[in-house]
């Protein structure tokens, strides 16, 4: 029998409950028998209640200060991330830091050393990585199906022509699709291949009204290989997600990972039919036929951290992998400002 299975449920302290904390966060907690949520820092007091009752509404000064919480979950704006994160460590809590980690790479390594200083657990939520699609394409080019690998293609497009009046979508630090869909795309590559040797970047403001970045397009350099990373706020009609073009073959899907749209309809991991798509939405090889999409498993987060949090193995994401995610963020606006490639000096592949 393990320690996670005969301790009491490690007590969880959330602060912020807009999209990510409600609809991510405090369904994936109360699906792990691990964890308990046991208070909330936000003013939706009526929300909160609602949803779970009996847990504490507190201000974050009085969440963060509560000896009885063991790890603090935030999921408030991403310009708060660094400030909350580095009290959190300092009253010796474990923390989880909703992406993007920080604004800046410099702050992310400092906290990383704060953490490893006081033996605590700090990640980031990168739940991306365990989608469907995603883990298929891992294990593509595990398996070499696709043989030497030329161009890979990663797009998250959506249709949302009104810019709407939040924060995510304001000129502020943090603001802009850029530090929002494209912290997920960057991650995904950055697992596959590691940093890049340069990054290049066009950002742009195309709706009526945009006050922040909503369209963007990267390239990153790995030797021969060209990743290219894309997001369109107007696309009536999407790309595909991927698109591998390998020496051996080349593989294409559509369609977003269903897990985002489970949690809205009040699904949890391990609910029946859980992260598994129909055969129709299999990405489909350049020779013919079909690779079933692997199930999508963001329960996985919140199980790896349990584990790590009573010293049975690692984070699920380390501070270290989410700080090199702003590396490339801090790279592609500067090639956007000055015309140019910005080298990184990554690994050519």
């Amino acid at each position: 029998m393990t320690a996670t299975s005969t301790r009491s449920p490690i007590r969880a302290g959330l602060i912020g409950y807009g999209l990510s904390g409600a609809q991510f966060h405090a369904p994936l907690l109360a699906a792990e028998p691990a964890f308990t949520l046991a208070a909330v820092a936000s003013r939706r007091v009526q929300e909160v209640t609602r949803d779970w009752p009996g847990v504490r509404v507190l201000s974050q000064d009085e969440l963060l200060a509560d000896p009885a919480l063991e790890l603090i979950i935030i999921a408030s704006p991403n310009d708060t991330h660094g400030a909350l994160a580095e009290r959190a460590l300092l009253a010796g809590k474990h923390v989880v830091v909703e992406k993007p980690f920080t604004l800046d790479s410099a702050e992310a390594l400092r906290l990383d050393a704060l953490a490893r200083e006081r033996g605590l657990c700090l990640t980031v939520f990168h739940n991306r990585r365990w989608d469907g699609d995603f883990l298929t394409v891992r294990q593509l080019m595990e398996q070499g199906r696709l043989g030497r690998l030329f161009s890979f293609e990663s797009h998250f497009d959506r249709f949302r022509p009104q810019v709407k009046q939040r924060w995510k979508e304001d000129d502020v630090p943090g603001g802009g699709t850029l530090w929002d869909l494209g912290a997920h795309l960057i991650d995904q590559t950055l697992q596959l291949f590691g940093l890049p040797e340069s990054v290049s970047a066009d950002l742009g403001r195309q709706r009526s009204g945009a006050r922040a970045t909503d369209w963007f397009h990267l390239v990153l350099r790995y030797g021969e290989l060209r990743v290219l990373l894309h997001s369109g706020s107007v696309v009536h009609d999407p790309w595909p997600r991927f698109v591998l073009q390998g020496e051996a073959d080349a593989w294409s899907k559509y369609g977003l990972d269903p897990q985002e749209e489970q949690l809205k309809a009040g699904l949890r991991p391990g609910s029946a039919g859980w992260g598994l798509e129909p055969a129709e939405r299999y990405g489909r090889l350049g020779r013919g036929g079909t690779v079933p999409t692997l199930p999508g498993d963001y329960g996985h987060f919140y199980r790896q951290l349990a584990r790590a949090i009573a010293g049975e193995g690692p984070v699920p994401v380390t501070a270290e992998s989410a700080g090199q995610v702003i590396r490339v963020i801090e790279a592609a606006v500067r090639s956007d400002v000055e015309g140019r490639r910005i080298t990184l000096g990554g690994s050519p592949g």
